[in-house]
């Protein structure tokens, strides 16, 4: 059994003899190469070129085509922002600015950046694809909804609850196509990401949501293909819902509890996959920190329908040695049982990062902890919707984005005792922690803290 068979047993639910191992490779492809995220996310040259990179370096047994959730967003009329070390993200809201979804382009492979992709993984299907499964990842109809009317949607949820539910549905249909055009073209699976969802509650993810994942999964199985639901942030309050969706695979991030998952899963006949940590052990830790990470997760998890990957898209810098430890570890049973000897370091206290003296500031101070506002939808979603509220508030404020890209941003979320992504504290108080806000919300909070 190869590596892909492997991988594709495990999402089948299948005992594997080892992990499967699936590194989510997106913009990082672009770093193995030396090219910009800008430059891989354009190229079908770079993207074959990082990824083979990718397979050489990482031993993968399954390996994204593209990881980038604007693709169908970008088609579908809106604006994008580009940058050198993350995909873009979305500038602009097509049905917050008057259209209506007949005025929307038709999307299919001919479309925006579709020819890269297709491109992309008809040629890695040839040189990889024998013995590396290949994922089609699509953007979530929710996430996609919130692309095209933008922070609005969580307010028309309930002013406007079948106008959003027409969206949503609009958005299942462009998922399948979206689907088709990776299944006709090679992909192995076909994974909807869809991090918005981390930001409702189980109610609204079964009333809005569920209906129209059901429609793409549904839609890929009577294909012959197999399906995930990805969902970056903390889900924890939505796992039961998520497991209820007729996809083949639960995938989830650093956030999520694995026994607790594993639990679930099996009780559903379903696989699952995650969640190495992404930032302290992948970006800033070391090759041990990321064995013990490894073998932490690997202790929870079983042996049955599990694949080990990283909590989310990988960060475009990633140290190409603590990936190689992931793949030691999953490859190398003398390595796995040589890691349970390593002692793991003591916590950092982060004794030299003090947070601001809120009771005597004269202004409101807003602190905003993130993944990465320009990288992480619901991030860049809770960061507006903060700018927003400012405004409408009419109050002297200040707003710090707090990225757990670099450990400065790890020291303050730790000092604020923040235990979920992404999170609004307003004066160094801990207010809304995985959950955006609706404007009047956010607002009430910005002038209560004023007048404290």
């Amino acid at each position: 059994m190869n590596g892909k068979d492997l991988l594709l047993a495990a999402v089948r639910g299948e005992k594997t003899s080892r992990p499967a191992w699936l590194p989510f490779v997106g913009c990082h492809g672009g770093f193995l190469i030396g090219r910009t995220a800008t430059e891989f996310l354009k190229s079908a040259d770079l993207v074959v070129e990082g990824l083979k990179k990718a397979k050489e370096l990482y031993r993968p047994d399954g390996l994204p085509i593209m990881f980038d959730l604007q693709i169908e967003a970008e088609i579908l009329g809106c604006g994008l922002h580009w940058a050198d070390q993350v995909p873009p993200s979305v500038t602009s809201h097509p049905l917050a600015e008057g259209k209506t979804l007949a005025d929307l382009p038709e999307l299919d492979e001919s479309k925006g950046r579709l020819p890269i992709v297709v491109e992309s993984l008809e040629r890695l299907k040839k040189e990889i694809g024998a013995d590396t499964a290949l994922y089609g990842l699509i953007c979530g109809p929710f996430t996609l909804a919130l692309h095209l009317l933008g922070n609005d949607i969580f307010l028309q949820m309930y002013d406007d609850e079948e106008g959003v539910l027409k969206i949503i549905d609009y958005c299942a249909d462009i998922g399948i196509k979206m689907a088709d055009i990776y299944l006709e073209h090679g992909a192995d699976v076909v994974a909807a990401v869809d991090p918005m969802t981390s930001q409702i509650s189980p109610e609204h993810f079964e009333s809005f949501v569920t209906p129209a994942m059901n429609k793409i999964y549904d839609h890929i199985r009577a294909r012959g293909g197999l399906s995930s639901i990805f969902v970056c942030g903390d889900v924890t309050r939505n796992l039961e819902v998520m497991v209820r969706t007729s996809a083949d695979c639960i995938s989830v991030d650093e956030q999520i509890d694995m026994a607790k998952l594993r639990e679930l899963c099996s009780a559903a006949k379903k696989s699952f996959g995650g969640n190495i940590k992404l930032t302290a052990v992948l970006l800033l830790g070391d090759e041990d920190d990321t064995k013990l990470e490894v073998l932490d997760i690997l202790s929870k998890v079983g042996e049955q329908g599990f694949i080990l990957a990283p909590g989310c898209d990988l960060p475009y810098a990633v140290p190409l040695k603590n990936l190689k430890a992931v793949a030691s570890i999953v490859h190398d049973e003398y390595e796995r049982e040589a890691a349970k000897s390593l002692k793991a370091k003591g916590m950092d206290s982060f004794d030299d990062i003090t947070l601001p003296d809120y009771k005597a500031a004269r202004t409101v101070l807003i602190d905003v902890i993130t993944l990465d506002s320009t990288s992480c939808a619901p991030c860049q979603y809770m960061m507006e919707a903060v700018q927003k509220a400012v405004a409408a508030a009419g109050i002297v404020c200040y707003i710090n984005e707090h990225k757990i890209k670099v450990r400065q941003g790890i020291g303050m979320m730790v000092k604020l005792g923040v235990k979920n992504l992404p999170t609004i504290c307003i004066n160094g108080e801990v207010r809304f922690a995985s959950i955006i806000p609706d404007l009047k919300t956010l607002v009430a909070a910005i002038k209560d803290a004023a007048e404290k």
